[in-house]
């Protein structure tokens, strides 16, 4: 009778009947393992948006992360980049505390709209030469780019002088001439010239310091080489080796003078040579005229193509004074007549420059471009060591 009284279910509110607590945590465990391990055919309906109280977490995949990264970071070089673009940017810091591109750190003043007089510092960085970029967002830089802003400089009453800053072995012929002429314009409408010597000032940075007023430079600075080179190359050798010819068609016999792929004869040397003295006679004038105390004995020895110390140059009366960038400032400003003489800035084309600025680094020789460096001579007041 008790059996059959524990196999009978107990009813709904009846609490009379109470089953056995292991019999009733076994129940409890299944009951739990199987509302957590719903069968594969409802697990749908269980994760779905009704069923839950939750809304759904949305997950964000490494692509999306990647791109709003690449979004962000584009957005913050855009401002960075038109902030540059806008704002002015000066031609030269104050003296004495000028950075130059070797990349020490320095304060610049920027005077581009103040009314007093001051001074405008020009640099003249590397092989002196006209600009070859020719992509879309290309840049003028170059011999051009300087003499536009000796230019700027000179038509700017607020510049009372100007100091040329230079670092340069020289250039092609052309291109020195161009600022040389450019500097003497400027000495015609009244401003004062100051040549600063860098590291180097040879050849044809020293050919541009003629038109100047007075010269400074360092004790250590390589300057000098006056006088004029012309290379040309021969690839004919090569040529043979990989069975490339090139057969040129002239009007005249003296037409492909020069050529990288054919022996000079004695005649072409000639009248190359007679270029070249003649290029040299217009150099040696320059410096002639730009330094009217050094004996003419000096002048001849000293001008044959070697180089020689600031120091050397000092004692020879090629240069006016020993000293830096702060010597060149306060000379500037004597000659000038200003007392403690401000550097004047200038403001850029803006936006336009910083787009063209993007492109002069996209520039690459192709094969057919560096052949026709080779295959082209050219005359140059530059000082090749």
């Amino acid at each position: 009778m008790a059996e059959n009284e524990n196999n009978v279910p107990p009813q709904e509110g009846d609490t009379s009947t109470i089953l056995p607590i292991t019999d009733w945590e076994a129940k409890m465990k299944a009951h739990e393992k199987t509302v957590s391990l719903p069968s594969a055919d409802i697990k749908d309906d269980l994760v779905s948006p009704a069923f839950t109280q939750e809304p759904p977490h949305r997950s964000f995949s490494p692509r999306s992360v990647w791109a709003s990264l690449l979004l962000l970071t584009f957005f913050i070089s855009a401002c960075c980049g038109l902030f540059l673009a806008v704002r002015p940017i000066p031609t030269c810091p104050r003296a004495g505390s000028l950075s130059d591109d070797g990349g020490e750190s320095a304060l610049i003043t920027s005077v581009s709209k103040s009314t007093k007089p001051g001074i405008a510092w020009i640099k003249v960085r590397g092989v002196i030469a006209q600009d070859n970029n020719s992509g879309t967002f290309s840049r003028p830089s170059g011999a051009t780019a300087i003499a536009k802003r000796i230019r700027q400089a000179a038509e700017d009453k607020n510049v009372k002088a100007i100091v040329l800053d230079i670092n340069s072995p020289g250039g092609t012929v052309a291109s020195v001439q161009n600022i040389y002429s450019e500097l003497l314009r400027a000495k015609e409408k009244g401003k004062k010239i100051v040549a600063l010597f860098r590291d180097v000032a040879a050849s044809g940075g020293f050919y541009i310091a003629m038109a100047a007023d007075k010269i400074v430079a360092e004790p250590g600075t390589i300057t000098g080489s006056v006088g004029v080179i012309m290379q040309t190359s021969n690839v004919e050798g090569l040529f043979e080796k990989i069975g490339v010819k090139m057969i040129p068609i002239t009007s005249g016999k003296y037409k492909d003078m020069g050529s990288a792929y054919r022996p000079m004869t004695d005649a072409e040397k000639a009248i190359l040579q007679d270029m070249v003295n003649d290029t040299y006679t217009q150099f040696f004038a320059a410096v002639k005229a730009g330094r009217p105390n050094v004996k003419p004995e000096d002048l001849t020895e000293y001008t044959d193509g070697r180089v020689f110390t600031g120091q050397r140059a000092f004692n020879l009366g090629f240069i006016d004074k020993l000293g830096g960038e702060e010597e060149a400032r306060l000379l500037a400003g004597e000659l000038a007549g200003l007392k403690n003489p401000k550097i004047l800035s200038q403001r850029t084309d803006g936006i336009r420059d910083f787009i063209f600025s993007l492109g002069s680094n996209m520039e690459n020789q192709t094969l057919a471009k560096q052949l026709q460096s080779l295959a082209t001579p050219s005359v140059s007041y530059l000082w090749i060591n």
